[in-house]
C-alpha cells in the first residue's frame, strides 16, 4: 500500500497516514508535496467551482 500524506488544518503540518482526527485533515495526497499545498489546491479548485456556477447562472 502506498504512503498517504495528509494536510493537519489545526497545526499547518502534512502527516504521514492518518495520526490526527478527520476534523483536522484534508487529503489523501500522493506526495508530501501534493499536502504541502493543500489550501492553495483547495482555493484553486473554489474559485473554479465559483466561475463555473456564475456562468451557469448568466
Amino acid at each position: 500500500m502506498a504512503t498517504e500524506f495528509y494536510f493537519n488544518t489545526k497545526t499547518r503540518e502534512v502527516e504521514e497516514g492518518k495520526p490526527s482526527s478527520w476534523t483536522h485533515r484534508m487529503g489523501p495526497y500522493p506526495t508530501r508535496e501534493a499536502a504541502q499545498d493543500a489550501l492553495g489546491t483547495a482555493s484553486a479548485r473554489t474559485e473554479e467551482w465559483d466561475e463555473a456556477e456564475a456562468e451557469e447562472r448568466d
